[in-house]
């Protein structure tokens, strides 16, 4: 059923005190709070629920509360929870007027409740902050016209892909279903097949390559072996209507793919998952998804998350990018400022400024050209700060969800800070009315 809406009621409760009667009401979370325009959740978020199905929703406030806190802060789900349990200040935040000690849902409903709302949802929340951040005079919607655009990749939460890891898993997971299901296999090989996984290790450690690629031969044959026969001794319908659906698709392509294929599988929990290359020193392939961020020339603010399929040439990217900047803020992007890698890109109605440029550079687009670096040091604290550098949502769907909420995250640790500069000023500009003679020791504490 449809939640009920949340509103700060008059009623007192004797036995207790309120919370604006507890906590500091010019904390930082308070006035975000008054800022972030929630009623307009109700009526996007109203169509995902039905009118009489089912038993009463939790309040949609609460839900995208948590959301935001979690990804304001980095956190998980079930840490998410336990401190909203201890913080007076999340729970004011998230439109309750009375302290709880107890949960507020099980950290599975956050799961859910992401299933629920998707991609489009979560687009909403994104631009939800952006209201808020041009409510609180971060940024302005003059700023929103001229954009920085560039490409990272969003990591997925899967080990270093190697062969005998992959064949040793699929063989594991092989096993574990057909006996899950009463398949009874000539033989499972697992005690052998762990042995050898051990042995590619070493041998390859010791750059013993002759056997390390014979032993892996090996352990591809035992793989092969259980693939058929599960195949051989599964009935039709086990295997239309199990894991086995799943499962078999992706054993079969990787025994069949080769170091120049294509589309290759690197984990088989997150098939989807691509390996890209990046160009850095450090860390020369990244395995995820390539994500696209537009921010303002001039101020540090998320104003635009693409997520990517495939590994896309970063030309082709542009224009999709450029048209979430403009579904999320309603304002069309007049000149955008790229990087060397988007060169020969798709865009016609937008002026495109990349690195290095010679033509039609004047002396004020080459001054806004060297702002160009100021996205990097964002994609840094998305990634350290916030959730963007680790994806541990499943699907293509999941890779969506993360690099949304963590731009909404970024913006209201953006906001948090300003309102907390704010603070700081006025308290030290009444400071210097009473003691005018600690001048330098006020100037330290700001």
């Amino acid at each position: 059923m449809k939640p009920k809406e949340m509103c700060r009621g008059a009623t007192e409760d004797l036995f207790r005190q309120r919370l604006e009667n507890i906590i500091d009401m010019r904390h930082e979370l308070i006035k975000l709070s008054s800022v972030i325009d929630w009623s307009s959740l109700s009526e996007e978020f109203g169509d995902f629920y039905s009118e009489e199905m089912g038993r009463p929703a939790k309040p949609i406030r609460l839900m995208a509360g948590l959301i935001l806190l979690q990804h304001t802060y980095g956190l998980s789900d079930e840490e998410t929870v336990l401190r909203w349990r201890e913080n007076p200040y999340w729970q004011y935040f998230c439109g309750f007027d009375y302290f709880h000690h107890g949960s507020p849902i099980d950290p599975t409903s956050l799961i859910k409740w992401r299933q629920r709302i998707g991609g489009k949802g979560c687009e909403k929340i994104l631009s939800l902050t952006i209201e808020a951040g041009i409510e609180s005079d971060v940024i302005t919607k003059r700023d929103l016209k001229r954009v920085i655009v560039d490409t990272t990749v969003q990591e997925k939460n899967i080990a270093f892909p190697t062969d005998s890891g992959l064949y040793l898993a699929g063989l594991e997971k092989l096993v574990k279903i057909s006996k899950d299901l009463g398949i009874k296999l000539r033989q499972t090989y697992a005690r052998k097949a762990k042995t050898l996984s051990v042995q590619v290790s070493r041998y390859a450690h010791a750059r013993q390559f002759k056997r390390m690629r014979k032993s892996l031969r090996t352990l591809k044959c035992f793989l092969g072996r259980v693939f058929r026969d599960v195949k051989r001794k599964a009935s039709p319908d086990l295997l239309e209507n199990t894991a086995l659906v799943h499962l078999l698709p992706l054993i079969e392509k990787l025994l069949n793919q080769t170091k120049t294929s294509k589309n290759k599988i690197y984990s088989l929990h997150a098939p989807e998952v691509e390996c890209i290359a990046k160009g850095k020193a450090r860390k020369h392939y990244e395995f995820g998804n390539k994500v696209g961020l537009a921010i303002p020339l001039k101020k540090p603010f998320v104003v635009g998350v693409s997520s990517f399929q495939c590994n896309p040439y970063d030309g082709h990217t542009l224009k999709d990018s450029l048209e979430k900047v403009q579904k999320l803020t309603g304002i069309r992007v007049d000149q955008a400022f790229v990087d060397q890698g988007y060169r020969n890109h798709d865009v016609l109605n937008v002026e495109v400024f990349h690195s290095r440029q010679k033509r039609g550079v004047t002396k004020t687009i080459q001054r806004h050209l060297k702002r160009r670096q100021a996205i990097e040091p964002i994609i840094g604290h998305l990634k350290q700060d916030g959730k963007l550098g680790r994806n541990y949502l499943k699907g293509l769907i999941g890779n969506e969800i993360n690099a949304i909420l963590s731009g909404a995250g970024f913006n209201l640790r953006t906001i948090l800070n300003k309102i907390k500069l704010i603070f700081q000023k006025l308290f030290y500009q009444a400071s210097l009315l009473l003691y005018p003679k600690n001048r330098f020791y006020l100037s330290n504490q700001i």
